[in-house]
């Protein structure tokens, strides 16, 4: 379960076995199989990889950016087979076509690993299963350690014997009890340190997925609780609660994080989901205590909700996230959320905010792929913003693309900095 599929043996014989299978589906001597033939499957294949585009850019349009390029190339790659099994068939005696599909599947089976490859959604097979959970820890401890002013919670609680070695991770769902959105489940990690007596009153970090996705992304696909445990155990089992929650309530939907036509997405994310903590965890309090961070839509949710909500949240992780809201253009983004009121979207959108006022007291971090041509422009623009408005902000390329290649690097090299911008450790 553990055998990687973004590099290494694997993925490689897929990729040889399925240009295999694709050169048999083309090579035929059958006397009837002729250049015309072979030429209306090309043709086939790309008028069907036409559709696909115009059906999912055009007409669906679940994502803003649009289908990235290699995950077309590799869709006509599969749509070409396709095609040649759909001229081959009729050539072929039965048991035959039964090896051309399996053949054809081959083909698809590769085309899915190299996207996965170009995603790095899912570095393993343990990855696209379900992830073990526990029950949630709700018990209030009688004592407790909180940090003070100048002096990190790390410096005033000390492990006790026997303290377990990895953290817990839990299913919860967090109602849209104020705000009326109806989420998907997430999940909460609580460190080793929340089972201690005295407890110590830990920060929290609400984090979020990008869409298309789901807050198990960040389990399965992020590793977070692997990152989590590496770190408590640097930490006498001390890091951050993560919370990660649902912004959008579905994979393709996209509330945009704002109070709209659409829903209340941030009376959700600045009101719901810091009510549940209150009530439901013993943490540490108030807004420097509270951070908020997420990948691509997530990330700039987590931005939105730190100068939309600077009161709640102090501390923002934004990975490579979008210079504004967007449900494709930005007239289409108004008119669908403020039905064509400009004035409306520009008193929630980050740079117009950043730019009339400052948050002195919000620390943020920016992060994007170094080789991401969707979002980095997008991300050097907001973070001038942000440096404008007197943030103290951070800026950091990571290798690679928009893949989980680069979040996951990005969320793991930032928990020291989240647990000192939040008073766990100095």
């Amino acid at each position: 379960m553990d055998w990687p599929l973004t590099h290494g043996p694997v993925p490689c014989t897929v990729l040889a076995a399925g240009w295999a299978a694709l050169a048999l589906l083309a090579i035929s001597r059958h006397e009837r199989w002729r250049a015309p033939r072979m030429i209306g499957a090309l043709l086939l294949g790309a008028l069907l990889t036409v559709l696909v585009k115009f059906v999912v850019d055009d007409w669906w349009h679940p994502f803003p950016e649009g289908t990235p390029d290699f995950v077309l190339r590799w869709t006509a790659v599969a749509l070409f087979a396709l095609s040649l099994l759909c001229f081959r068939a009729p050539l072929l005696p039965a048991r035959r076509r039964f090896l051309a599909a399996g053949g054809l599947l081959l083909v698809v089976l590769m085309a899915a690993s190299q996207v996965n490859r170009g995603f790095d959604q899912y570095p393993t097979a343990r990855a696209m299963l379900a992830p073990h959970t526990d029950e949630l820890t709700t018990g209030r401890a009688a004592a407790t350690v909180q940090g003070a002013p100048g002096r990190p919670l790390a410096e005033l609680w000390h492990a006790p014997a026997g303290l377990p070695d990895k953290g817990t991770l839990s299913t919860v769902t967090v109602p849209g009890t104020r705000s009326g959105f109806d989420p998907r489940p997430g999940y909460v990690y609580l460190p080793p340190a929340y089972r201690a007596n005295p407890r110590p009153l830990l920060p929290v970090v609400v984090l979020m997925p990008g869409q298309p996705g789901a807050p198990e992304d960040w389990v399965n696909s992020g590793a977070l609780r692997e990152s989590l445990d590496a770190f408590a155990a640097r930490h006498q089992g001390l890091a951050p609660i993560v919370l990660v929650v649902d912004e959008t309530g579905g994979n393709f939907a996209n509330p945009l994080c704002m109070d709209s036509r659409i829903a209340r997405s941030q009376t959700y994310l600045g009101v719901d989901v810091p009510d549940w903590i209150h009530r439901n965890l013993q943490t540490a309090t108030g807004r420097g205590a509270l951070a908020i961070g997420g990948l691509s839509l997530g990330g700039t949710c987590a931005l939105q909700l730190a100068v939309n909500a600077p009161d709640v949240y102090g501390t923002f992780l934004d990975i490579s996230g979008q210079e504004e809201p967007t449900l494709g253009t930005h007239q289409e983004t108004v008119d669908q959320a403020f039905g064509g009121d400009e004035a409306a979207f520009d008193a929630v959108d980050p740079v117009h905010l950043m730019a009339g006022r400052k948050y002195p007291d919000t620390a943020a971090m920016i992060v994007v792929g170094a080789n991401d041509p969707w979002f980095r422009p997008g991300q050097e623009k907001i973070h001038a913003a942000a440096q404008a408005a007197g943030m103290k902000v951070g800026y950091q390329t990571i290798p690679g693309g928009h893949s989980w290649t680069v979040f996951r690097q990005a969320f793991e090299q930032n928990l020291p900095w989240l647990a000192q911008q939040t008073g766990l450790i100095r």
